[in-house]
C-alpha cells in the first residue's frame, strides 16, 4: 500500500479547474445546488471520470455515481462528496472530497491495481442546503427522505426541486434511490481552526455533532417608540434579544456545547414602532445526545420564563433533529492507519458540522477524514487548505482505500 501516491499537483490542478465554474466575487465559489454553474460542474465531473474509465450513472434526485469495477461481485466501497456551494462558498467545502476521490481512482488506474471490491465516487445533489434544507442527496440514497417528497419539494422562490432536476443536461438519471454499499468514506475540510492550531495534519474523524434547529417566535404589543413607557412594553424584540443571550450563555456553560442563532427579522417591524412579532432560529449542538436534551430543555425553558416575565407571548418549531452518530470503528482504525503508516501528525475528533457521512453512518459503516482549514475559516470565500494538506488528505484516503476494498 506505501507504493501508490497521490500526484498533488494534479489533484490541485483539477480543484483550480473546477473552482472557475462558478466564481465568486472575492476568491471563492458560488454555485448553488440546481443551478446551471452546479449543472457545469456535474458535467465536468462525468467527463473526468469518463476519461478514466468508470461506469457513470445518476439516481431520480441527480447523485452522480461513477464506479471502477473490482475482481470480485461484492458491494462497493463509496467514496466522496458534493460540489455545490454556499453563495459565497469557498473552493474546497465538499470540493476536495470529490476531486480526491477521483484523484484516487486515477492513482488506482496508473498503478494497474485492482481491487476486490468495485469503489465507487459519488458527487451528493444539495448538500449545501443553500436555497432548501441540506445534506437531501445522502438523506435519499439511504430511505431518510423519500424520493417523491424529495422532488416534490419546493425552494425559496417556489420552484419545484424535481422540475429543476430535470431541467438540468446533468441532474436526475433514471436509478431508483439507494443501492447496497460495503462502507462510505469522506474526506472533508475541517471547517474549524483546531487542527491548525494543533500544528496537525490528519483529523481521525470519530462521530458527527448532533445538532437541533428551531424557528422561535416573540408575539408582543405594537407601540409607539416614544410616547410607550419601558414599563408598560410588551416588546417582542426584547424577548428575542434575551434569547439569544441564553443560548450563547448556556451553550459556553457545557464544554462541547454550541449555540446559534443565526438569522433574526420583523416582519411588520419600524424604527418607530416597538416590536410586537419577531422571529428567531436557534441552533444547538452536542456531540452527546443526553447533554443535548439537556442544553436544549434549559434554552427553551428559560426563553419562555423570559417572555412570560416580559408579557409577550412565546411559540417554538422544531425544524430539524439530528442526533449524533458514532462512526465505524472499522473504518475509522483503517484512517488512523493510513495516517500513521504515511507519518502525518494528526488527532481522533468529533465533527461540528452535519455531513452526508452522518446519513450514511446511520445505516452502514461509514467515516469521515478532515484536513486543516486556514484559520478556521469555511462558508466564506477566503476559505483554503494548502495544496500539501489537500495531498496528505487524498493520501490517507487512497491508502484507507486499498484497506477498505481489498
Amino acid at each position: 500500500m506505501g507504493v501508490l501516491r497521490i500526484d498533488g499537483g494534479r489533484l490541485w490542478q483539477s480543484l483550480m479547474q473546477m473552482a472557475e465554474i462558478g466564481p465568486g466575487v472575492a476568491g471563492g465559489n458560488n454555485r448553488l445546488a440546481f443551478s446551471p454553474e452546479d449543472d457545469a460542474a456535474r458535467g465536468l465531473f462525468r467527463r473526468w471520470c469518463e476519461a478514466e474509465g468508470l461506469a457513470l450513472s445518476a439516481d431520480r434526485f441527480g447523485n452522480q455515481f461513477a464506479t471502477r469495477a473490482g475482481t470480485e461481485e461484492l458491494p462497493p466501497l463509496l467514496i466522496g462528496s458534493h460540489l455545490d456551494t454556499q453563495p459565497t462558498g469557498g473552493r474546497f467545502d465538499g470540493v476536495l472530497g470529490v476531486l480526491a476521490g477521483l484523484e484516487v481512482m486515477r492513482c488506482l488506474n496508473a498503478g494497474g491495481v485492482r481491487t476486490s471490491r468495485p469503489v465507487t465516487l459519488v458527487n451528493w445533489t444539495n448538500e449545501e442546503g443553500a436555497i432548501i434544507r441540506p445534506m437531501m442527496g445522502s438523506e435519499v440514497f439511504t430511505g431518510a427522505l423519500p424520493l417523491d417528497q424529495a422532488r416534490a419539494m419546493v425552494d425559496h422562490r417556489g420552484r419545484r426541486l424535481g422540475d429543476m432536476l430535470d431541467a438540468l443536461e446533468n441532474g436526475a438519471g433514471p436509478g431508483g434511490p439507494g443501492f447496497p454499499v460495503h462502507a462510505y468514506l469522506e474526506l472533508h475540510i475541517e471547517q474549524g481552526p483546531i487542527l491548525e492550531q494543533a500544528g496537525e495534519v490528519i483529523g481521525v474523524v470519530t462521530a458527527g455533532i448532533g445538532f437541533r434547529r428551531w424557528l422561535l417566535r416573540f408575539s408582543g404589543q405594537d407601540a409607539h417608540a416614544g410616547p410607550t413607557p419601558m414599563e408598560a412594553r410588551k416588546d417582542a424584540m426584547v424577548a428575542a434579544a434575551h434569547a439569544v443571550l441564553i443560548a450563547d450563555r448556556a451553550a459556553r456553560a457545557l464544554p462541547g456545547g454550541r449555540g446559534t442563532c443565526g438569522r433574526i427579522a420583523s416582519p411588520n417591524g419600524s424604527q418607530v414602532t416597538v416590536a410586537s412579532q419577531v422571529e428567531l432560529t436557534l441552533d444547538l449542538r452536542h456531540e452527546d445526545l443526553a447533554q443535548l436534551d439537556a442544553l436544549s430543555a434549559r434554552v427553551l425553558g428559560e426563553i419562555e420564563a423570559q417572555c412570560r416575565a416580559l408579557g409577550v407571548g412565546f411559540a417554538s418549531e422544531n425544524t430539524a433533529d439530528s442526533p449524533p452518530v458514532p462512526f465505524d470503528p472499522a473504518v475509522i482504525a483503517a484512517i488512523e492507519a493510513a495516517r500513521i503508516r504515511n507519518g502525518y501528525p494528526g488527532r481522533r475528533m468529533v465533527s461540528g458540522a452535519g455531513h452526508d457521512t452522518c446519513n450514511m453512518a446511520r445505516v452502514l459503516p461509514a467515516g469521515m477524514i478532515f484536513v486543516p482549514s486556514a484559520n478556521g475559516i469555511s462558508h466564506n470565500e477566503a476559505e483554503y487548505t494548502s495544496p500539501e494538506d489537500c495531498a496528505a488528505g487524498a493520501q490517507v484516503l487512497l491508502d484507507s482505500v486499498l484497506t477498505l476494498a481489498g
